[in-house]
């Protein structure tokens, strides 16, 4: 009986310790941890096109006074400059040297108004930004729309990369580019752009006046009229 007793109580004890109740908890598996992973890196921003002085830049880049000079008594300089720097488009502008002032006669802007005169200087800009590459394609869309607006248009050709601009008085060539980064294309012109609408007829060129022969020359000399 005793050998009973002892092996049922064996046999109660291995039940109690194989009890879920009795065995050992494992630790609680760790918590996730959160990694935070950072955004992607948003592409960097174009840098804004590098401010251009448009006076300062007519001011040295060649002899372009009397124009300079128009431009900032109308104010139309201001135009241009914000048309460059705050706009997608650009500009084009096509300067004249002052020597193709001085082949004008000193009357010629005489009779225009103030108005009429902001309209001249609008007249050499396009409003958009043309590198001379663009001139051939753009030729093919004559007549092309000036600063000024409508019907102030200027006609272009492209004759072997020799490009002229026409207006109903003149057509000069541009002689040289200036400047030429986006958003800005400036190109030098022999002649002054004069537009049918302001001018009835083609204005008559600068004359010639002679002084008097000095003592010794045998060729006289030639002051020509000028601003």
């Amino acid at each position: 009986m005793e050998f009973k007793a002892a092996v049922f109580t064996a046999a109660v004890l291995a039940v109690l310790l194989c009890s879920p109740a009795s065995a050992q908890k494992s630790p609680p598996a760790p918590a996730p941890v959160s990694v935070s992973i950072p955004p992607s890196l948003a592409p960097a921003p174009a840098p804004a096109p590098r401010y251009v002085d448009l006076a300062a830049l007519l001011d040295v880049a060649g002899p372009f006074h009397t124009f300079l000079g128009y431009l900032q008594k109308t104010k139309v300089i201001e135009t241009f400059q914000a048309q460059a720097n705050k706009t997608d488009e650009g500009i084009t502008i096509f300067v004249p040297k002052d020597s193709a002032f001085a082949a004008l006669k000193k009357s010629t802007f005489s009779n225009l108004t103030s108005d009429q005169l902001k309209t001249l200087l609008l007249y050499h800009a396009f409003p958009k930004y043309y590198p001379l590459a663009q001139f051939r394609n753009l030729s093919s869309l004559n007549p092309v729309n000036t600063f000024a607006g409508s019907p102030y248009t200027l006609n272009l050709t492209d004759d072997m990369g020799s490009i002229s601009v026409e207006s109903m008085w003149s057509k000069p060539k541009i002689s040289s580019s200036v400047y030429a980064t986006k958003p800005i294309a400036v190109y030098s012109i022999n002649k002054v752009l004069l537009p049918m609408q302001l001018f009835s007829k083609d204005p008559p060129p600068g004359t010639a006046r002679r002084t008097r022969r000095a003592p010794g020359m045998s060729v006289p000399r030639i002051a020509w009229g000028c601003w």
